[in-house]
C-alpha cells in the first residue's frame, strides 16, 4: 500500500476516535517515514506547510508524535499501539459514561411513567452484552446494597465482575448473596470468587436450592435471567419499582432468613462434627417451640446458662435467628 493510500485509510479509521481527518493522514505518513520534517509530511499528504504544522502540533498534544531529540525540526511517531490505544481508551471511557447516563435517564423515565403506564414496570433485555452492561450498571450505581440469588448456569464468567464489586465494597456498598449449593460446587468458584468476596466484606449464605437467579439494586431494580430448565436464554427481565419488585424483595429476605452462613455450610467455622448431648436436647426443645424459660426449667439450667448454650449452638450452625438454626440443623440431619 502506498503512503498516500495508507494516509487515506488512517484518516477514515481514526476519525471515529476523535482524530481530525488531516491528523490521521499526517500520523500515518510519519509512521511510514519517521524523522520527517513538517514540510516533508505536508508535501506527502497534499497539505500546505501551515496545515502540516498544525496537524503535528495537535498530534504532539495527544501524545502521538514527538520532536526528534537531536534535530528539533524533525518528528518521530509514538508507537501505534500506544498512541491509538490511548484514543480507544478515551472513547471507551466516553461511551461508558454515556451508557451510564442513558441508564440513569431511563430509570428516571420509568419512575415518572410507571404511575400512568404499568408496562414500564417490566423490561426485557436481549443479548448477553446488554445483560452484562445492565449488571455492571447495577453494581456501579447502587447506593446502599446489592442483593442476589446466585445459581448456575451463567451467562458470563462470574469472576469477571469481581474487580468492580470489590471496589464498590471498599466504597461502603453492602453485598448480600445467597448461593445455591451448585454455585458453591462450581469448579474453582469457591476459592477464586466467593471466598475472595467474603474476605472483602460480602455477606454470603447458602441454600440447597434457590427458586431463580436474581440481583436486586437497593429497592429500585431487579434483574432475573430468563431460563428454561438448565439453560439460560440470552435474555433477562428487568423489574422496576412495582408490586412485583416488592414481592421479589420479600422473597429474597425470606430465603436469606432460611439460609446458612457460608463458613458454617462449608465447615470452616465452628459448625463441623456432630452436636453434643446438650445441644441435641436444646435442638429438640427449640423444634418443639419452647421458650427460653421453658427450656431452662425442662433441663434444669439457669436462664444465663440457657442463653449461653443457645448462642453457642446458633454460632455452630452459622445462624442468627432460631428459625435459621432449625433449618440449618435439619439440613445437617441433626433433627
Amino acid at each position: 500500500m502506498s503512503d498516500a493510500a495508507l494516509g487515506r485509510s488512517a484518516g477514515h479509521a481514526l476519525g471515529p476516535l476523535g482524530l481530525a481527518e488531516p491528523d490521521g493522514r499526517v500520523y500515518a505518513a510519519l509512521v511510514a517515514n519517521p524523522q520527517s520534517t513538517a514540510e516533508e509530511l505536508a508535501g506527502s499528504c497534499g497539505l500546505t506547510l501551515q496545515q502540516g504544522v498544525r496537524a503535528l502540533d495537535r498530534l504532539a498534544q495527544q501524545g502521538m508524535a514527538t520532536r526528534a531529540p537531536v534535530d528539533r525540526e524533525r518528528y518521530l511517531p509514538v508507537a501505534p499501539d500506544v498512541a491509538i490505544g490511548t484514543l480507544i481508551g478515551h472513547r471507551e471511557s466516553e461511551l461508558r459514561s454515556a451508557r451510564a447516563e442513558m441508564h440513569r435517564l431511563m430509570d428516571a423515565f420509568r419512575e415518572a411513567s410507571r404511575y400512568t403506564d404499568p408496562a414500564h414496570s417490566v423490561e426485557v433485555l436481549t443479548g448477553g452484552e446488554a445483560i452484562a452492561q445492565r449488571l455492571e450498571h447495577i453494581t456501579g450505581t447502587s447506593q446502599y446494597q446489592v442483593r442476589g440469588f446466585d445459581r448456575p448456569p451463567y451467562i458470563q464468567d462470574p469472576v469477571a465482575a469481581m474487580p468492580l464489586q470489590r471496589r464498590r465494597m471498599r466504597e461502603g456498598l453492602r453485598f448480600r448473596t445467597v448461593y445455591d449449593r451448585e454455585a458453591v460446587a462450581w469448579p474453582g468458584r469457591l476459592e477464586k470468587n466467593i471466598l475472595v468476596g467474603v474476605a472483602d466484606g460480602e455477606e454470603a449464605r447458602v441454600r440447597p436450592t434457590l427458586p431463580m437467579k436474581m440481583i436486586i439494586s437497593d429497592d429500585r431494580m431487579a434483574i432475573i435471567p430468563i431460563s428454561v430448565g438448565d439453560s439460560v436464554l440470552d435474555a433477562a427481565y428487568v423489574i422496576h419499582p412495582s408490586a412485583l419488585l416488592q414481592a421479589l424483595d420479600t422473597l429474597f429476605e425470606a430465603e436469606w432468613e432460611r439460609a446458612v452462613q457460608l463458613q458454617a455450610a462449608i465447615g470452616t467455622g465452628e459448625a463441623s462434627g456432630e452436636p453434643d448431648a446438650d445441644h441435641r436436647k436444646l435442638l429438640g426443645l427449640l423444634a418443639a417451640g419452647l421458650t427460653d424459660e421453658s427450656i431452662a426449667r425442662s433441663l434444669g439450667w439457669s436462664a444465663r446458662t440457657t442463653q449461653r448454650r443457645l448462642q453457642a449452638l446458633m454460632r455452630s450452625l452459622g445462624a442468627t435467628t432460631r428459625f435459621q438454626a432449625g433449618m440449618a440443623a435439619r439440613e445437617r440431619g441433626w433433627l
